[in-house]
């Protein structure tokens, strides 16, 4: 934008400002292009001053008219020490400000200064920067930060030291009251909640740290102070009591520790702020300095990110001036109090609705009602509160209400005063007509100003207000005035402009019964029940109770018959709007599906040796499948169920429903697969899967609908489901259940198997309501232990491929066959000839030789491909043998002897336990944290049809210590039953009873091992061979199989998190 250009721009500004004079954005735009623009100097302060004029501004704007202000005034002269005392007191008023009011400080400390020495104070100054004058401004500015818990001490370390200076140069007459006056100072300082320090990023112990510190150096300065300033006999009671003031505080800003980290952590995010609030709210005893300044810190914030066009920071400082109005009722801050926040509000946020309708309730409560009508004019004055139905409709009821109450209130004391009444119910009427206008279709509103009257247009919404509010209050004025016709009036102008509304109908009609005239209801119902309206089988079912109530046999049976001619056409239009919404959704699909792959084709050679690890189970048992397994990079993944897509959640059913209901419900959607009903504790919900995807879009039709006169909600399943990752490690089941179910009803929390892969840290989390599941995302990012900030998102079935970790195996090789002298260097110096390494894992003995196998993950898959062509590569003098790293796949030494002398095969098994009497439907990731608090577990494996599992331990003593265990282990209510795994899979003998030895050791019984060590060779190894995993079924649970987009553990959790 060149100078003309921009000059135009300023000029149009200036004329649109001169018209609403009371839009920050306007203002925002004029500061904004001022700065643009060089030597513009005094326009930037002309942009300010204008802004002040009319709004409340924060310390971006002020800080520019004082720096200028204190340029050009006249210190000397008491008008310009007012001049410049008067505006830091407006600056100061609008927002909390820090700065600003250190500033104030500074000035008052320094004029002090600069008259208490050689210069002499002029005389027309009076009073002003004498000490007494200065104490009392200095206290007056302290005050309005005393309250910000990490800040106050820039302010109260500046008094203190002025206090203690001036204590130093005080006549000794006067020493003694000056020193009561720091003594109540220090006392009350230490009794208040601070810190000198704000926190650093998430470090916990050094924010207590800081907290310790400065309430030390507090102490120490009193400390200093009793010893100079009182007698020795009085120095110990007096620091015992201030120690004791000092631990009160120190716990109180402890418990608020957690909500400072967290703004710090975020930048002072407003949802962090609105999380501290709540905690303030919600205490048992109210700190009202602490809570009010927490708000005045949210408010400066919001002000400050919406003056730089921050998305969203506008309604969140509407959110917290109605908060902080609220908390200031509901603790009795008092009205001078209560009535100067709303008109700190107004300044700030006078487009608000909610905050004039408050203000109007607060002064009415506080016995000021003459000023409503004043309040309630200069609400839709400023122009701003009639652009938005919502903000319209609390300043009308604030009024209305006002008169209805000022009515009922003359009727009471003398019910013949129909004078009084008959002025006021015009005007009630006329308040109420002239908002429903407003609201429905825009109307002429006259509002009187100073000079002339001013008519405001606005064009609001051409339905009006969905919920009816301002109809339902004037229809119940006139129903209260016996003003039968005026009733029927209010509804049949609003179903004029609300014609596809079933509500507004429904009103007409009973309206219409109400008041005898039944046979324009029954030709209200003829006419509508074809219309379309966004719930028609409300009206169908009130027509049938109507016609059941007043109509004859053959009006009912024509009723009937018309109802069912009318649910035909609209489940046919239902239908033909799924379909198309169905082929739409599919065309979108396509068209976002990447392009597929070439499929590659892995050759392993022949001659390396490996083998599929043993079954525990015996061979008839079918085994619970990993939520995610692993498929060979030669495969491709088979279709199966696609439950999250083809299901949806139906809650808030009527006890005692069966599943023929809501099959019935749902039929006509398509064909249904399963039906689930689940009691919950307080509620009753169930799972509808379809064979085909497509029959959801149907099936979400039936929101809203009716089983035993009771709506219910219908939803995708995943869409009040949640995918949790990257939390704590030592977080469990109890831990998820507790975090989440603080935002709704939990249907079930889905934990993923370890069976292939213990380092997998995630869950779904899945609540009975979408609503709750949204509330839930603002977890996403809080750190449970430090840095490790927990990400959780929406369970999208067609994002999970962009979760998944599960094709981390296929940018991981196994290397076999090493020599005990290979080094990392060694095979980093040859994979990386392939690609780019992210990890090389080898393990080695205690001398750090090699053990012969190591792995080695890529960056890319295709690195990983390439580098199996080093198979059969000769390394340090031995030929090794590289293949994908599939975690089901063992090397052919998994039955070579262990450090116990066994086999591998028998050695597993040695510490392995098998798990009997499982509940149903057991899931592995479950089942392992309840061993884990036991035990340390390597893996469990379920068998679902047998309701047992085997769990793997660390080794043949843990397994030993877990069978002699007397303590039952209880799981869901059932008595898991344990005992040694043998190699048919039967049980060798149960768990040890309790103990009649006084704890003694119990050995175990001996069992048949094969031999091993001198003497015995070791079993020859099978003849090589490659066996090929297939690929498993999908679970409910897991991850997809398919669209692998090379994410691994560490990946995917940074990628998810944003790094």
């Amino acid at each position: 934008m060149d100078e003309v250009q921009s000059l135009d721009a300023l000029a149009k500004l200036l004329n649109d400002l001169t018209e609403r004079p009371y839009d920050i954005n306007l203002h925002i735009q004029h500061f904004q292009l001022a700065k643009s623009l060089e030597g513009m100097e005094s326009q930037i302060a002309s942009a300010c001053e204008m802004l002040v004029d009319f709004l409340a501004a924060g310390e971006q704007v002020w800080s520019i008219l004082i720096a200028a202000k204190e340029k050009v005034v006249d210190l000397e002269t008491k008008e310009g020490v007012e001049e410049l005392l008067t505006l830091y007191s407006r600056a100061e008023a609008d927002y909390l400000s820090i700065p600003i009011l250190e500033r104030h400080l500074r000035f008052l400390i320094d004029r002090h200064a600069y008259y208490s020495g050689e210069i002499l104070k002029p005389a027309a100054l009076g009073d002003l920067f004498s000490t007494a004058w200065t104490r009392t401004a200095i206290a007056e500015v302290v005050k309005k930060g005393i309250g910000h818990l990490t800040q106050s001490h820039l302010l109260w370390d500046l008094q203190r030291d002025w206090e203690l200076q001036q204590l130093e140069s005080i006549e000794p007459i006067e020493k003694n009251h000056l020193q009561d006056i720091i003594q109540v100072f220090f006392m009350t300082r230490l009794a208040q909640p601070h810190s000198s320090k704000t926190p650093y990023l998430n470090y916990r112990h050094i924010f207590v740290a800081h907290i310790l510190t400065d309430s030390e150096e507090t102490l120490q300065y009193y400390s200093t102070f009793t010893t100079n300033n009182r007698s020795s006999a009085q120095y110990e009671p007096l620091l015992v009591t201030a120690s004791k003031a000092r631990s009160h505080a120190l716990k109180s800003l402890e418990r608020r520790e957690t909500f400072e980290n967290a703004l710090v952590r975020t930048k002072y995010s407003l949802d962090d702020y609105a999380r501290y609030i709540v905690y303030e709210r919600r205490a048992r005893n109210p700190d009202l300095l602490v809570m009010v300044t927490v708000f005045e810190r949210a408010i400066a914030e919001a002000e400050k990110r919406r003056f730089n066009g921050e998305v969203g920071a506008e309604e969140a400082l509407r959110m917290f001036w109605i908060g902080l109005a609220d908390a200031l009722r509901i603790n009795a801050a008092g009205e001078e109090n209560e009535l100067a926040v709303f008109q700190r509000a107004i300044r700030s946020v006078p487009g608000c609705g909610e905050i004039w309708a408050r203000y109007m309730r607060a002064v009415e409560r506080h016995g000021s009602g003459e000023q409503v009508a004043e309040i309630f004019n200069q609400a839709f004055g400023m122009g701003l509160v009639q652009s938005d139905a919502e903000q319209i409709i609390p300043v009308v009821l604030a009024h209305a209400g006002y008169l209805r109450r000022r009515m009922k209130g003359e009727t009471d004391v003398d019910p013949l005063r129909s004078a009084v009444i008959e002025e006021i119910l015009p005007t009630l009427i006329g308040i109420l007509e002239s908002g429903i206008d407003m609201v429905r279709k825009g109307a002429f509103l006259f509002v009187p100003t100073p000079f002339f009257w001013r008519v405001i247009l606005n064009i609001a919404s051409k339905t009006g207000d969905s919920k009816l509010r301002l109809e339902k209050y004037l229809a119940a004025i006139y129903q209260q005035a016996e003003l039968d016709d005026n009733v029927i009036s209010v509804w049949e102008a609003a179903a004029k402009c609300n014609k596809s509304s079933y509500l507004v109908w429904l009103l007409l009609t009973e309206t219409l019964i109400k008041y005898q005239q039944v046979d324009k209801a029954a030709k209200v119902f003829l006419d509508i029940h074809t219309k379309k309206l966004d719930w028609p089988e409300a009206i169908w079912e009130a027509w049938i109770n109507f016609e059941q109530l007043y109509g004859s046999i053959d009006e009912l049976d024509q009723c009937l018959d018309k109802v069912e001619q009318a649910q035909y056409q609209v489940n046919l239009r239902r239908a033909k709007e799924a379909e198309k919404a169905g082929y739409q959704a599919y065309q979108a699909a396509i068209e976002a599906e990447p392009t597929t792959k070439e499929e590659t084709t892995v050759h392993v050679e022949t001659d390396v040796s490996m083998d599929v690890d043993a079954d525990f189970g015996p061979r008839g048992g079918t085994k619970r499948q990993a939520e995610d397994e692993p498929v060979a990079a030669h495969k491709k993944a088979k279709m199966g169920r696609d439950r999250e897509n083809s299901t949806v959640f139906v809650g808030n059913l009527p006890a005692g429903i069966t599943e023929e209901e809501l099959t019935g419900l749902f039929k006509d959607c398509g064909s249904i697969r399963e039906v689930k009903i689940t009691q919950m504790p307080e509620t009753l919900v169930a799972t509808v899967e379809f064979f085909d995807r497509d029959s959801v879009l149907a099936a979400l039709t039936k929101d809203k609908k009716k089983l035993r006169d009771q709506e219910v909600a219908v939803h995708l399943a995943w869409k009040s489901t949640l995918y949790v990752t990257n939390f704590p490690e030592s977080a469990d089941d109890s831990v998820i259940r507790d975090l989440f179910g603080q935002y709704g009803t939990l249907f079930d929390v889905r934990w993923p198997s370890k069976k292939y892969k213990s380092t997998r840290r995630f869950c779904y989390v899945q609540f009975t309501s979408p609503t709750s599941a949204q509330n839930a995302l603002e977890l996403h990012g809080r750190e449970l232990e430090p840095n490790h900030p927990m990400n959780v998102f929406l369970s999208n079935p067609e994002r999970k491929k962009e979760r998944t970790d599960q094709d981390a195996n296929d940018r991981e090789i196994y290397v076999a066959g090493l020599s005990k002298f290979t080094t990392q260097a060694d095979l980093d110096k040859l994979f990386k000839t392939y690609g780019v390494i992210k990890e090389i894992r080898m393990t080695t003995d205690d001398k750090g030789h090699s053990k012969g196998f190591a792995f080695i993950e890529y960056e890319q898959e295709k690195d990983a491909l390439a580098s199996l062509d080093a198979n059969n590569y000769e390394l340090k003098k031995r030929r090794i043998a590289v293949t994908l790293a599939d975690s089901r796949v063992r090397s052919r030494t998994r039955n070579a002897a262990t450090d116990s002398g066994l086999g591998r095969i028998e050695d597993t098994r040695n510490r392995s336990v098998r798990i009997r009497n499982l509940p149903e439907n057991t899931q592995d990731g479950l089942l392992q944290q309840v061993f884990e608090k036991i035990t340390t577990v390597k893996r469990i494996e379920v068998f679902i049809d047998q309701n047992e599992a085997v769990v793997e331990l660390e080794n043949a003593a843990e397994a030993g210590k877990l069978l002699l265990r007397t303590d039952p282990i209880i799981y869901n209510g059932k008595t898991l039953q344990l005992s040694e795994e043998r190699r048919d899979g039967a049980a060798a003998r149960p768990n040890a009873p309790p103990s009649k030895t006084g704890g003694l050791f119990v050995p175990r019984a001996a069992a048949s091992r094969p031999r091993a060590g001198l003497g015995h060779a070791r079993k020859p190894a099978p003849a090589s061979k490659v066996v090929v995993p297939s690929a498993p079924a999908d679970q409910a649970a897991s991850s997809s199989n398919q669209g692998r987009q090379g994410k691994g553990q560490d990946d995917f959790r940074k990628m998810l998190g944003g790094q």
